[in-house]
């Protein structure tokens, strides 16, 4: 990592720019990235999927967010980068950074294709002050990567209306409507999920998320695609030309904006890269608002609520399994935590439509679950022993859509702090899912439903209680969520509706010790409709039994036991059909109902 600091120092120094900004990021603005995308990891060390380094002259820096604040800090050791903690007391954030780091009259630079546009304008606007100048077309941290992966080029498929739920021709007419009510005669598309939504295509250019590197601009008459010609074989070319899109060439996109002129074009600065936004600036007037694709994306349509039922199904036998599995054999056989991980994949691929995992596994034992975003490595791969806390956070992909899932379960006797933390955490997540609010709300309404019983005994947990997912694309859709503390940079904060689809995922985590987090997923639904408004709920879509054995029953109120045993109750009803007879046997024992006097 040093010696790739020096190299970039000395680019650096040849260009005349005094910093550096490397995010974690695409030319799409992915969260996650191809490897031919990932220079942050390169430069810095650090694996996690969020982050963005800043480097100077004498000087060298990472930001994260609290999932990765113990990873970080591991893996950043001895890399000549220093740990900045996001949204923790008296830690700048990067722009503050950058106007004490760049001396006045300075240079910062960075790669525009992988900056946002709101980003880039912000980081000019305020360093402006300084006589601080920005350059926005240096990839120096490719330059000096001379081992770099290649650009992703997956083949295209089309994702049949049986799982979408509506045309393509139909989502485009609807955007097109959009369009007309802003009065934009351009619409300008980079979020690659984004555009396989509104076409029906899918993609496998990011790893566990089956999207193409691609880019979309949309006229009153006319749909230009641009992507690697290579990946369209002659059934989607047909396709493509039966809703009348002209394909382009990939790169093309930069030129194209360019000779825009006069337009009305309706993008958002937020997520689309600074190298288009800063391209179609000046002749054109932009139309800065929430991609209507995004939007309507994250309002599931009865066929996919449908489908992921369905998947939920499927991934709830998988899981089912693997913690039968897991039970039954630990301490008789070797396990780590790769080959455990590696079983549970297994496992997910039996079942029929599966294409393979919504993002990479965390599989975690004992005090590597208090890392919340943990990966284990060949070097750090822990032994799994008869004691203590395992902790899972998987997803699969599915033709009838996309499950993301983690149970904690205890591999043999478990501390009291260990089960009353997992006590605590099984309460948040069936209390959120039970709740019933107003027509109006967003996360930041509810999550105090999760953190409640946490806060209570002045406990808490440094991430979002949920995030939206995607249908058959992303694991992490905007733009709901459960959030106490606006994080603007998230876009997360939209009011509940019927058919957005979000995680419920409350944790507890005590570094060097353990960690705990137990993950349904929801898909919220109309209640009843009054004088005082419509009311709202949840519906839970995932079904795998939450471990009786890690529970302290005699904590938990009334209410908490009811929900337990209704949950448990359907886990039975809808899972035990797809087991043999000794597993569900098992899941019967495991999903019995329990009273306050005991289990």
């Amino acid at each position: 990592m040093n010696e790739r600091l020096t190299f970039l120092r000395r680019k650096m120094a040849e260009r005349g720019v005094d910093a550096y900004l490397i995010p974690t990021a695409d030319f799409h603005l992915s969260e996650y990235v191809g490897g031919h995308f990932k220079c942050r990891q390169y430069l810095t060390g650090f694996t996690g999927s969020a982050g963005t380094a800043v480097v100077t002259q004498n000087d060298a820096r990472l930001w994260t967010d609290g999932r990765y604040f113990v990873q970080a800090a591991g893996e950043l050791e001895g890399s000549g980068f220093s740990l900045m903690k996001m949204g923790q007391e008296g830690v700048p954030d990067i722009e503050e950074y950058l106007r004490d780091a760049v001396p006045e009259g300075g240079c910062l630079g960075f790669d525009g294709r992988v900056v946002s546009g709101r980003m880039g304008k912000k980081l000019a606007d305020e360093l402006k002050e300084r006589d601080i100048s920005v350059r926005c077309e240096m990839d120096l941290a490719g330059e000096i990567w001379k081992e770099r992966p290649a650009l992703s080029a997956e083949p295209v498929w089309i994702l049949d209306e049986a799982y979408a739920g509506r045309p393509a021709a139909e989502k485009i007419e609807e955007l097109r409507e959009t369009m007309r009510e802003l009065k934009a005669t351009v619409h300008v598309l980079t979020g690659m999920d984004d555009i396989a939504w509104l076409l029906n295509i899918r993609g496998g250019d990011v790893p566990c998320n089956p999207v193409v590197l691609s880019y979309a601009v949309v006229t009153m008459s006319r749909f230009f695609l641009f992507i690697n010609p290579q990946v369209l074989d002659d059934r989607v070319r047909a396709y493509l030309d039966g809703l009348s899109v002209t394909v382009m060439p990939y790169d093309d996109i930069y030129p194209f904006v360019r000779k825009l002129n006069g337009e009305n074009v309706l993008l958002e600065t937020a997520v689309t890269n600074y190298a288009i936004v800063d391209g179609i600036r000046g002749a054109n007037r932009i139309i800065d608002r929430m991609n209507p694709t995004s939007a309507a994306k994250a309002v599931k349509n009865p066929t996919e609520v449908e489908n992921m039922r369905r998947a939920h199904i499927k991934d709830g036998v998988a899981v089912t399994k693997f913690i039968y599995w897991l039970k039954k054999n630990i301490g008789r056989i070797p396990m780590t935590e790769i080959s455990v991980s590696d079983r549970l994949e297994e496992l997910r691929r039996q079942q029929e439509g599966n294409l393979g995992l919504s993002f990479t596994t965390i599989s975690a034992y004992g005090p590597h679950a208090a890392m919340c975003h943990y990966s284990a490595t060949e070097e750090s791969d822990a032994v799994l022993e008869p004691h203590g806390l395992y902790l899972v956070d998987s997803g699969g992909q599915y033709y009838e859509g996309t499950t993301d899932i983690t149970r904690t379960v205890a591999l043999g006797p478990i501390s009291k702090e260990e089960r009353e933390h997992f006590t605590l955490v099984a309460m948040s997540m069936l209390r959120l899912g039970h709740v019933k609010f107003l027509y109006g709300c967003s996360g930041a309404s509810l999550d105090y439903v999760a953190r409640e019983p946490l806060w209570r005994r002045g406990l808490d947990y440094n991430h979002g209680t949920g995030h939206g997912v995607g249908f058959l694309l992303n694991v992490h859709e905007r733009p709901v969520g459960f959030r106490y503390r606006a994080v603007p940079e998230r876009m997360d904060g939209a009011v509940f509706t019927e058919g957005h689809i979000c995680s419920d995922e409350p944790g507890i985590y005590i570094e060097g010790s353990h960690g705990i987090r137990t993950e349904n997923l929801l898909v919220c639904r109309k209640a009843e409709k009054n004088e005082y408004g419509q009311f709202m709920r949840f519906e839970f879509l995932t079904f795998v039994p939450i471990d009786l054995d890690a529970l302290d029953v005699d904590m938990m109120e009334k209410r908490d036991v009811e929900y337990l045993n209704e949950y448990h109750r359907q886990v039975r009803e809808k899972i035990s059909p797809y087991l043999d007879e000794e597993e569900r046997t098992w899941l019967a024992h495991a999903t019995r109902p329990v009273g306050i006097s005991g289990i």
